[in-house]
């Protein structure tokens, strides 16, 4: 796959505030309909047939697309009901069928091109909004700058080779396997990823813009950052104050480790200064803090303990639900439409062979086209097969090998 080809719903979330920051004001319904008057009157007597017959069209197509994304919702909300009373899910609680297509008139190229502009005209007229639009999601120099303003932290860099060792490490004492990680990384990364990756930015080139603040290996949210500190850092911190105890370390190494260590601590202090809920990990993350916090992915020491232990949450989820070998594409498959979902999807007939817009929010299935018109089962299949394609590429090909030499010469304790 081409990096960044897929995006979770969170991210596209993410990404959707960004672009409604570039968009600005936008036409509602009825002043777009008030307009459509104005234009017709610039119209000979086809073309104002045409006009309409389009425009009645897409209204009644529109309206089929509301319904249907509202029958979805209808299902999503009985389904919850069904699994917190620990239901076996059927074919009647999912929609089965995909979006309706349009298959009304389409206006002529020209035409199609002057009310295009006539709307574009009429929008460049609008007053700013009242309120300012968000801003446009981070990128890796404010996560430093935050750092080291907040905590006075500057994450330990290494080489790609060095941070993919330690994050083999990691895995193999987790129970992650090879085949897990470095296949979901080929697909999270196009299997040419940086431990220093955010999401929309090319890897090697470093082109591009943010479309979330999704980083490394394993394209963790910032609010993953503050969840994951939030439930693991005291042992992240222990982990950091044992290792400067280690009698055969320079001074100077375990000096750094022990600041590091203490910094580690007040920055878990103020992810646990918030409840332990998603939505609030969400909008902690947004502030210096917690912006701050989401650097300690680059870190040499700190970033594969962070990534490692957020994929081991999704196999101690699987676990717990019955599927104690979760194969990469699996496991991504969690990554990828939420774990509680993915489950769904892995556990129940009925739901693999679902449409995926069972799975997805409305706006989150337009922009992720690898899911459309695909069932779960499908999906699946899908992210197997990318996963054998980016699998080859250099980036996997190293993070392989680093497992390779975890389990024939496992690495001395850092």
């Amino acid at each position: 796959m081409a990096v960044l080809a897929i995006v979770s719903r969170r991210e596209v979330l993410a990404a959707g505030v960004a672009l409604a920051a570039m968009t600005g004001p936008v036409l509602t319904p009825s002043a777009r309909a008030g307009i459509a008057d104005d234009f017709q009157v610039r119209l000979n007597a086809t073309q104002r047939q045409q006009f309409q017959a389009w425009r009645t069209s897409k209204r009644v197509h529109a309206a089929k697309l509301d319904a249907y994304w509202a029958a979805v919702e209808g299902k999503r909300a009985e389904r919850r009901k069904k699994k917190a009373a620990k239901l076996e899910l059927l074919a009647a609680d999912f929609v089965s069928s995909f979006p309706p297509q349009y298959e009304g008139p389409q206006l002529p190229p020209d035409l199609l091109r002057a009310w295009n502009k006539f709307v574009a005209e009429a929008e460049a007229k609008l007053p700013p909004p009242a309120v300012p639009p968000p801003k446009e999601i981070p990128g890796l120099e404010d996560f430093l700058a935050a750092a080291k303003s907040i905590y006075g932290f500057t994450p330990e860099r290494v080489s790609e080779r060095a941070f993919k060792e330690r994050y083999a490490e990691e895995a193999v004492a987790l129970g992650l396997t090879k085949a897990q990680v470095v296949r979901v990384y080929a697909l999270e990364t196009g299997g040419q990823g940086t431990a220093d990756m955010q999401s929309g930015v090319h890897p090697i080139s470093k082109k591009g813009k943010p479309i979330s603040t999704a980083l490394g290996y394993a394209q963790l949210l910032d609010a993953n950052s503050v969840s994951e500190l939030a439930k693991h850092g005291r042992s992240f911190v222990t982990r950091l104050e044992a290792m400067a105890q280690r009698s055969d370390i320079p001074r100077e190494r375990a000096l750094q480790l022990k600041s590091k260590a203490a910094i580690l601590a007040r920055m878990l202090a103020d992810a646990k200064s918030v409840p332990d809920i998603w939505s609030q990990h969400q909008a902690f993350a947004k502030t210096p803090p917690g912006l701050a916090i989401h650097a300690i992915n680059l870190d040499g020491d700190i970033g594969p303990m962070l990534q490692a232990i957020k994929l081991l949450g999704l196999k101690e989820e699987a676990q717990m639900a019955g599927l104690p070998n979760l194969a990469g594409a699996e496991m991504e498959l969690m990554n990828l439409v939420g774990p509680g979902t993915g489950l769904q999807i892995l556990l129940f007939p009925a739901a693999a062979a679902a449409p995926t817009t069972n799975f997805f929010a409305r706006n989150a299935y337009y922009v992720n086209k690898m899911a459309n018109n695909l069932t779960g089962a499908g999906l699946l299949g899908e992210l197997d097969k990318r996963m054998d394609a980016d699998i080859t590429k250099p980036g996997a090909v190293e993070f392989s090998a680093a497992f390779d030499a975890i389990t024939t010469a496992p690495l001395p304790w850092r």
